[in-house]
């Protein structure tokens, strides 16, 4: 598959990147709201996917690179800043051949590991890119995005910061990760937004997003891309996740996760079709969509890297294909 130019900008990338919110490791949270199946309000709650291994996590990298992955996606808040250390130690040496993405907005207590809410102020700004530059070993990003999907106040302020970051080279360009499709608009209006990054999946679709995108001229990032590991097909009604992982609360034996699993399983032989695996099945069904999208699954190893890449060189889905999968969850509504 050929390079994605990343919407407005100069900025071209390979169809795919990496996501780095779980090579952050274990963090703890305190956003209730935006995690539902959170029930306990008493006290932070776990933020990461569990445990990693940081040499592990830069094997996969150097490894996704070897293999035509170009775009690296990562946030201040993953691992409060830990997925940041190490994306930067992968990458040394080898910066020009990467498109780095992360993300401001967050206040992060690094040292203790917790997410402390939002923050997208002039001078919370300039430090937070000042303090992902450090991190990452780089003395530019290629794309800052606003971390915070429900901002709804005026964004020039914050646009104002941005682009004067641009004119002074911290970053090349910048966007928002949102859902929020309908307040596009203050953004999209400046030159140097470029890219939006939200939900987008066989089982999470965002079409109001992707019409924005194409009416705008804005990249495509698309996140949670296998409905975090929900459409890799490795997921079963037995299994468990440790006590640091954000998905320990789902119940994958009845109710809405439980229903996500039984759809994969009617649409498996399609996504399946002509030798793919589930994941490269789901990630071949978005790139389907639209030409503008870039998704980026998240990863832990080296051979989950290793088989999100092989996804590239089998391209999208069949209009078919897509048709199929399509009425398979027609099918499942109805029932």
């Amino acid at each position: 598959m050929n390079e994605r130019r990343l919407g407005r900008s100069e900025i071209m990338a390979s169809p795919m990147g990496l996501g780095g919110l779980a090579i952050g490791g274990p963090f703890r949270r305190t956003d209730f709201d935006s995690i539902p199946w959170q029930t306990d309000r008493s006290k932070p709650f776990p933020g990461g996917w569990g445990p990693i291994d940081d040499a592990e996590s830069i094997r996969a990298i150097r490894a996704g690179l070897d293999h035509g992955i170009t775009l690296i996606d990562t946030s201040s808040s993953y691992g409060c800043g830990h997925s940041e250390r190490v994306i930067g130690e992968a990458i040394a040496g080898r910066r020009h051949d990467v498109v780095l993405v992360t993300k401001f907005g967050n206040l992060i207590d690094e040292r203790a590991k917790i997410y402390l809410g939002h923050d997208a102020s002039p001078a919370s700004i300039r430090a937070s890119c000042e303090a992902s530059l450090s991190r990452l070993g780089t003395d530019y990003i290629d794309v800052f995005l606003l971390h915070w999907s429900g901002f709804d106040a005026d964004p020039d302020p914050i646009a104002i910061v941005l682009n004067d970051l641009v004119q002074v080279g911290k970053i090349r360009t910048y966007g928002w990760s949102t859902h929020a499709a309908e307040r596009l608009d203050g953004f999209a209006k400046h030159s140097h937004f470029s890219v939006v990054e939200f939900p987008h999946s066989i089982l999470q679709r965002s079409p109001a997003m992707l019409g924005r995108c194409e009416e705008d001229d804005l990249g495509a990032l698309i996140r949670s891309p296998l409905g975090m590991g929900i459409l890799t097909g490795t997921l079963s009604a037995d299994t468990a996740f440790p006590p640091t992982d954000i998905r320990r609360g789902w119940n994958l034996r009845d109710g809405q996760h439980a229903r996500m699993l039984q759809a994969v399983e009617r649409m498996r032989d399609v996504l399946t079709s002509r030798g793919r695996t589930p994941s490269q099945g789901a990630l071949a069904w978005i790139w389907a969509q639209s030409n503008r999208t870039v998704p980026i699954p998240g990863f832990r190893t080296e051979g989950q890297v290793l088989e999100n890449a092989k996804a590239m060189e089998m391209g999208p889905l069949s209009p078919t294909e897509v048709r199929e999968i399509d009425e398979l969850l027609d099918s499942l509504t109805q029932t």
